[in-house]
């Protein structure tokens, strides 16, 4: 039976940062129409329940409906130690990420975390990521089963490390590449499961290992890559020592096989300019982590690089201060305002749907609300608390009713979450 959800309704006909919010597509009274997992019709909510009468009506009223909202950098194993109390990256590092990466040895506790953190995700709207798992295969096993439990579309692979971290969070070059290959044939593809080749960051990683890992990519050119780049001075400071005969940062991966158009690089805040210009000419994606990037000091990212590169926008959990898109999308106007360019809601909601898709390249598949693409939805309440409700009273069009939930929203904006077609929370 197909299922016909009404509300107001919000997609894109294109990009907002192109061509501004008239990119975005709304209807006061409108509708989507579900059927065997994916979208079948967008459109005026009265004449879609004309046409279709037999559909299953769920009437969220006055709530927006959106495209599921995507989170394209997460480190799920740092569930536990989100909002710690910490100084600078490397501190970080060693004093909660690394600890807590050990425990995860123990398949059972990596089980726990795994469905404690998408159900987390899930309260906050959140129906796809792209994560970080730990060194050991169990870690992404857990992931990809919880995700598989819940029909959710998921991208994550085994961080991969064999140096400058502790003896039971080091692999080897060569077992890093056999632990991801043998994972990526168990999951890459299976159902809306994706792997993506991990590498944590350079100063993690030998020659020996990045070049294994560019070796693999070469062979799946069609999985993502993901690490991070440039995110704190002082660690663009410490891959100079570690690799003197790099040009850049950058340069690092590039010389052993690891940029490219499905390449993921977390934070690029401190890019040199030869760097923007090869991730543009190469059609890579740079993530935007800003809570992150504030709560550890890292820096404030440069959104005019949307004009030349696929951008991402992502919580970071757990250096990241919140599980919430909303929250995120937040600090993102922030940190523009800071830069000087104060981001209109429509980009910063496409940044969290339709523009995370198309960092992840999936924008065929999700991340909008259009025929053809898989049902993952969110529906916000523009009026889940006194102080959003107040300030909503007074919008005179759908942009001033939404900023006040980006601004001030948590989960309890979050009214329902649908995930391939399956209302996983809310009526």
């Amino acid at each position: 039976m197909a299922d016909l959800v009404l509300g107001q309704v919000l997609s894109f006909a294109g990009d907002p940062f192109a061509i501004g919010p008239a990119a975005a597509r709304h209807w006061t009274r409108g509708g989507v129409l579900i059927e065997d997992g994916l979208i079948r019709a967008v459109g005026d909510g009265d004449a879609l329940r004309t046409g279709h009468p037999m559909a299953r009506v769920t009437d969220y009223g006055g709530a927006l409906i959106s495209a599921g909202v995507i989170d394209s950098h997460v480190h799920y194993p740092q569930t536990a130690i989100i909002a710690s109390w910490g100084k600078r990256l490397i501190d970080w590092l060693n004093r909660y990420t690394f600890p807590e990466e050990m425990r995860f040895a123990d398949p059972s506790y990596a089980g726990e975390v795994a469905g404690r953190y998408l159900d987390l995700a899930l309260a906050h709207g959140t129906t796809a990521m792209c994560s970080y798992a730990t060194i050991h295969p169990a870690s992404v096993d857990a992931l990809f089963a919880a995700a598989q439990a819940r029909g959710m579309r998921v991208f994550a692979g085994k961080t991969c490390m064999d140096r400058n971290a502790p003896e039971g969070l080091r692999d080897t070059a060569q077992s890093a590449y056999d632990d991801s290959r043998r994972l990526l044939e168990t999951w890459h593809g299976r159902g809306r499961l994706s792997y993506v080749i991990t590498p944590r960051f350079s100063p993690t990683s030998s020659r020996e290992q990045l070049e294994a890992l560019g070796a693999l990519w070469g062979e799946h050119p069609d999985c993502l890559m993901q690490t991070h780049l440039s995110e704190q001075t002082d660690e663009v400071a410490w891959v100079k020592r570690l690799f003197p005969e790099a040009r850049d940062y950058l340069d690092t991966y590039e010389a052993h096989g690891l940029l490219g158009q499905g390449g993921l690089y977390g934070h690029a805040i401190h890019l040199e300019p030869r760097e923007a210009d090869r991730l543009a000419e190469v059609g890579a994606a740079v993530i935007h982590c800003p809570t992150s990037n504030t709560f550890i000091g890292s820096g404030l990212f440069d959104m005019g690089l949307s004009a030349r590169m696929r951008v991402g926008l992502a919580t970071d959990t757990g250096g990241g201060s919140s599980f919430s898109m909303l929250r995120t999308m937040a600090a993102a106007y922030e940190v523009g305002q800071l830069r000087g360019r104060a981001l209109h809601p429509a980009e910063l909601m496409w940044l969290a749907t339709a523009g995370n898709a198309r960092a992840l390249r999936v924008e065929d598949r999700v991340g909008n609300l259009a025929p053809g693409l898989e049902a993952d939805l969110v529906v916000l309440d523009l009026a889940s608390t006194p102080a959003i409700e107040q300030a909503t009273r007074r919008a005179e069009d759908v942009w001033q009713a939404l900023f006040p939930t980006i601004m001030m929203g948590d989960d309890r904006a979050v009214r329902a979450v649908w995930s391939g077609g399956r209302c996983l929370k809310g009526a």
